[in-house]
């Protein structure tokens, strides 16, 4: 168990992955807009447009394979150590899809150093040709990924409890509404990046920044509104404990997405109709405000309704196991966990806390708590994620054991239905008791 005080390990992985999600899914929009701008530059023969492509590639190079590349690690780091068995799980499911998508990525990573080095240096046939198999191999890796991070929410089929096939766990109702989302933000993503390097080429060519502001005004306004149709096929394809929690705070969610929609709409808008109002301080700053403000609530959001799961409807958040699934011979550990507690069952658990005594109780309580609850929650008074204490406030020892017996018999949809023997329940409760704020 990793547990990192104040924030927890799910804030860690929010972090790197909030940072990598912006890199990555720049790369995969920019490189569809590379292929469109290599395409125009061809056909109508601009050579005026391969001074901006190259300028393009080379802040995507840095932006998206030096620090996507960076990040994507840290993503892998965070993720082994917050949540062994949901890492574990993605790759005994997915370790030839994950092979598979890592040639693309290797394609990818050779791709954007000729696209930006030989492109004075080849024939402008064969760099549109090249451009047209970097954006497919871009493609590719997030329709990969895409089925990847849908089994976190859910598996694509009933019957993969059954068979345990990857096709079964990567194919579902989830799988491309989720993929369609994710292009429409990756194309909004390459029109705001599109920005920063038309803004920057003003003093160079005033008339040519103007063009491809507009232009690029038009592609963020064509990828917001992909994005916005898909979120709301998207959210029809959750399942219900996903729904339960974003009815908790269903307005504030709708209200903000409105907020952000109109503020980057007419972002776009502005781009359009005034092209040199955007200059290059506005268009960077743009890029933080999509990440805090826009990324970052919507990637807490994902993470959120995938509780109290996280990977495949069947490992919950706290590295449980919480049912069968036959194909992979993996035996729900609830059953025993309920007769003989997790004090008993966990292989990591001290020698002097094996057994609750009036001595070790709140000691014992307190691992449990860990145990059971931090990977949602964070026990100290000053915590951020979810702090236990407070959504516990004014009840007593016994007060808080109820709540526990409702999490255990399943009251609450998006909590680990986990059972346990009466006197791990009496630790918990006492512990979090003693937590006095």
């Amino acid at each position: 168990m990793f547990y990192f005080p104040e924030y927890g390990s799910a804030w860690m992985m929010g972090v790197t992955g909030t940072i990598h999600i912006l890199a990555s899914h720049t790369s995969v929009g920019a490189a569809m807009l590379f292929a469109f701008l290599a395409y125009k530059a061809y056909k109508e023969n601009r050579t005026d447009l391969y001074p901006y492509m190259k300028k393009y590639g080379m802040f995507l190079l840095i932006f998206s394979y030096v620090i996507g590349s960076i990040t994507g690690p840290g993503i892998w780091y965070t993720a082994t150590a917050a949540s062994p068995r949901g890492i574990s799980a993605l790759i005994h499911n997915f370790v030839w899809v994950w092979a598979t998508e890592w040639v693309f990525f290797v394609y990818e990573v050779i791709g954007v150093f000729v696209l930006v080095y030989f492109i004075d240096r080849i024939d402008k046939k064969t760099h549109l040709k090249l451009t047209y198999t970097f954006a497919l191999a871009s493609v590719g890796t997030l329709a990969l990924i895409i089925g990847i991070i849908s089994f976190m929410m859910w598996p694509g089929t009933e019957a993969y409890y059954t068979t345990g096939s990857a096709s079964d766990a990567f194919f579902g109702i989830n799988t491309f509404p989720h993929m369609f989302l994710r292009i429409g933000f990756m194309i909004m993503m390459s029109g705001v990046i599109g920005l920063v390097i038309s803004s920057a080429i003003k003093k160079e060519n005033a008339e040519l920044s103007a063009e491809l502001t507009k232009k690029m005004g038009y592609i963020a306004i064509f990828g917001g509104f992909i994005t916005m149709f898909f979120f709301m096929w998207y959210m029809g394809t959750l399942p219900d404990n996903a729904h339960a929690v974003f009815n908790v705070s269903k307005g504030s969610i709708i209200q903000s997405r409105i907020i952000l929609t109109v503020v980057f709409s007419l972002y776009f808008l502005l781009a359009i109709i005034k092209p040199q109002a955007i200059n290059t301080v506005l268009a960077s700053t743009m890029i933080f405000v999509i990440l805090i403000a826009g990324l970052w609530p919507g990637e807490k959001l994902r993470e959120s309704m995938r509780k109290p799961y996280v990977a495949g409807q069947y490992i919950y958040s706290n590295q449980i196991i919480s049912r069968d699934v036959e194909g992979k011979n993996i035996k729900s550990e609830l059953p025993i966990i309920a007769q003989k507690g997790l004090l008993q069952v966990n292989p990591f658990i001290p020698a002097n806390l094996k057994v609750i005594t009036d001595e070790n109780r709140l000691e014992a309580g307190k691992l449990l708590t860990k145990i059971s609850c931090s990977n949602c929650h964070s026990l100290e008074k000053t915590g951020v994620f979810r702090p236990l204490r407070d959504r516990l406030q004014g009840l007593d020892k016994e007060g808080i054991k109820s709540i526990l017996y409702a999490i255990g018999d399943g009251g609450f949809p998006y909590m680990p239905k986990l059972k346990l023997p009466d006197e791990e329940y009496d630790a918990i409760a006492e512990y979090i008791a003693s937590l006095k704020y």
